[in-house]
């Protein structure tokens, strides 16, 4: 497909396989449980599943958006929505606006151990009175002295039962009402006065879903993301993203759901023969693959347009609207192939069934998704990007520079891009045997928070990474996945562990 590329491929191969080995067996013992437990955040952090959205700096890979698809599409091959729904409102709702906006300190507070998986986050905007409206929100956070007191209340916030920390939007200016004075705040799930109380779901079992109460809950002013007053528009921004992983959650989940149900109708015999002979039945296959396809066009050409910058609030709407009815209708048509087994908890279509009535209501129901593409299309209304991102002067001089692109230009700019204040005790020799026409051989020596590079292969080194010279270059300019190359062989490092301490130490490319 002309969206992925190989590395996007191998990749999904390699991540089909984790979830086929580690989620999968397991999905119908934490569905009962209604619970994810912690060890397969930790696999996934590890795994650096968690980080290919987010920077190097604290501890992601941050790759292109493409990637994001493919992780997507993979985890929601479950049967079961609660799993990706808690995992994607974790790597990409609750710590969004910490990676765009936030302060060095939240982000090594928050960003990296969520990355690792060390921390799970939540992110809690829907109240009791306000549904889809945001403007309409009433949670206060008012200052006391170097404090903010937060009061009132959300509901249906995932990841609020079990997890570490929820960004909260609430109201910094007291008086304030729309759009007007609506701030992001970072509040430990620990925080005295904060309490959740858990829901009971039809489905999304997996996932925990909780309402949360602020009485009197203290957080420190440190804690707010960006500009005060500014959450609204950095709400209103973040919505194209989740919007995105609405949309391909639901497309995954719908295409999986009908594999299953073709496997099922080939082995299903009526009246003597299998019922997928039956005319009616293939013409009601053909028209779901028709719509599961076009669903996939739709939102693969968002996120083209997305990765090159284009502001999509039509189109992420669009594709939300259009995967969510998609995956509610292949589910309901899917269980009725099943006939009666598909009414029966036992057949796991019952549960995608429950499971897909929601995906029209999370991140906006249909009826919004309808009136934003009606304001745009034909009230005219513009929206535009509302983060405000510091060093934009300092990044656009960086960005006017001529990069390095070759493994071996790549390489002897390391001294440039060590970060000093990473270094502090840290010593090694790395050895770089670079093979290829536009390759080389050299040692990167850490030493009292210098980093100097030698021609050549010298001294013992701790680690030693063999790469082919495009096959580096592509994976230090983010066009091959780190852990895809690792494990096709593309690179070998005799030492993960320190290569990845020692790649903390720099700037990327």
């Amino acid at each position: 497909m002309q969206y992925f590329t190989q590395d996007h491929e191998l990749f999904r191969q390699s991540l089909r396989q984790f979830v086929e080995k580690e989620i999968v067996p397991f999905i119908d013992e934490w569905e009962k449980q209604a619970h994810i437990p912690r060890e397969i955040w930790k696999k996934m952090g590890e795994m650096g599943y968690f980080g290919i959205n987010h920077a190097e700096e604290y501890g992601g890979t941050n790759l292109d958006f493409f990637f994001s698809a493919v992780y997507i599409e993979e985890i929601s091959r479950t049967l079961a929505a609660g799993f990706p729904a808690a995992i994607t409102v974790h790597q990409y709702m609750a710590v969004a606006h910490l990676a765009k906006a936030g302060s060095h300190f939240l982000k090594e507070k928050y960003l990296t151990p969520a990355i690792l998986g060390e921390k799970i986050g939540a992110l809690a905007i829907t109240e009791p009175n306000g549904g889809s409206d945001v403007g309409a929100l009433r949670t206060s956070a008012l200052k006391e002295g170097e404090e903010y007191v937060i009061n009132g209340s959300k509901t249906f916030i995932t990841n609020s039962v079990y997890g570490d920390f929820i960004t909260v939007a609430c109201r910094t200016k007291a008086g304030s009402k729309g759009a007007d004075g609506i701030s992001l705040i970072v509040v430990d799930r620990n925080t005295e006065g904060l309490t959740v109380n858990k829901l009971d779901k039809m489905g999304w079992n997996s996932s925990d879903t909780g309402e949360v109460f602020f009485d009197n809950v203290r957080v420190p002013i440190s804690h707010l993301i960006g500009e005060e007053g500014q959450g609204f528009f950095y709400i209103m921004e973040s919505f194209q993203v989740e919007r995105l992983v609405g949309a391909l959650m639901g497309i995954s989940g719908a295409a999986h759901t009908l594999e299953v149900t073709l496997k099922y109708a080939s082995e299903r015999e009526a009246f003597g023969k299998k019922i997928q002979q039956f005319q009616v039945l293939r013409h009601r296959i053909a028209d779901m693959a028709t719509e599961i396809e076009a669903a996939k066009c739709l939102t693969y050409s968002t996120c083209w347009k997305y990765i090159n910058g284009e502001y999509v609030a039509k189109e992420a709407a669009m594709v939300k609207l259009y995967a969510s009815e998609v995956g509610k209708k292949v589910a309901d048509e899917c269980l009725q192939f099943f006939g009666g087994y598909g009414f029966m908890n036992d057949f796991p279509i019952s549960r995608v069934y429950r499971d897909a009535r929601v995906a029209t209501i999370v991140a906006g129901t249909s009826e919004i998704m309808r009136e934003i593409i009606a304001k745009i299309v034909i009230d005219e209304v513009k929206y535009t990007s509302s983060y405000q991102l510091a060093g934009n002067s300092e990044q656009s001089s960086m960005r006017a520079e001529k990069k390095p692109e070759t493994a071996v230009e790549i390489i002897r700019s390391i001294p440039s891009r060590f970060r000093a204040e990473k270094g502090g005790d840290y010593t090694t020799i790395v050895h770089f045997d670079i093979s290829g026409e536009k390759g080389g051989q050299f040692t990167a020596v850490i030493e009292k928070g210098a980093c100097i590079l030698h021609e050549g292969l010298l001294f013992s080194p701790k680690c030693l990474i063999q790469a082919q010279d495009s096959d580096y270059a592509d994976i230090e300019l983010g066009r091959l996945n780190p852990q895809a190359a690792y494990m096709t062989g593309k690179i070998k490092v005799s030492d993960i562990m320190e290569m990845m301490q020692f790649t903390k130490m720099f700037r990327r490319v």
